[in-house]
């Protein structure tokens, strides 16, 4: 019989804030964490999403989620405004490159900022999960978070590990969700597709 993926959460805490991208990427995470005794509070903080339709699918599905596991998640401002400023002069990085950086630095701070106000000692990241994102980006980004809320440690957990790939593929199918077909991410979606999302916005 296979060994269940142990965890250990940073300073042995209980409870985590866990900023979430979308449900997919989330499921098997939340599952591993709760069977090893820790309680996730999700943090919905993803103002890089474009259009907003596609931000409320996707924070749906969460809470469809999240509700369904008896777990509390935290809805963040949908500022795209203010996200697409910070990522001023890098829209045509590719991905992995600086704009992704720069992004993931912008929603951990953000997520590290509302643990230091709420009483969370450690944040976590479902960015982590996905094969299409780099895990030293992550960590940067995470490291950089921690460093302006000293009291909020992050976790830099590798969740690709242990088996959850393969859970998460069977989470998706049973409850169906939404299988979303770019990052999130309007500089990552196919031209077209943004120009009849924008023209929609109009």
């Amino acid at each position: 019989m296979k060994k269940e993926f142990e965890i250990k959460v940073p300073g042995g805490a209980s409870k985590v804030l866990l900023h979430t991208c979308c449900a997919p990427c989330s499921s098997a995470i939340i599952e591993c964490m709760m069977k090893n005794g820790i309680t996730p509070y999700i943090y919905y903080c993803n103002p890089n999403i474009f259009p907003f339709e596609e931000y409320e699918i996707r924070k749906n599905e969460c809470t469809r989620y999240a509700q369904s596991l008896g777990l509390q998640i935290i809805d963040d401002d949908y500022d795209h405004e203010k996200w697409r400023v910070e990522m001023t002069g890098l829209e045509n990085e590719p991905e992995r490159g600086g704009r992704c950086l720069k992004c993931f630095k912008y929603r951990l701070l953000r997520t590290a900022k509302y643990a230091h106000e709420n009483g969370f000692p450690v944040i976590a990241t479902t960015l982590a999960s996905s094969r299409w994102k780099s895990l030293e980006q992550i960590e940067e980004a995470g490291i950089f978070a921690m460093s302006q809320f000293p009291d909020v440690t992050f976790w830099a957990q590798n969740w690709r590990k242990g088996g959850l790939q393969e859970r998460r593929s069977q989470i998706i199918k049973e409850y169906g969700f939404y299988n979303q077909q770019y990052c999130g991410c309007e500089f990552s979606m196919r031209k077209d597709i943004v120009n009849e999302c924008v023209n929609h916005e109009k």
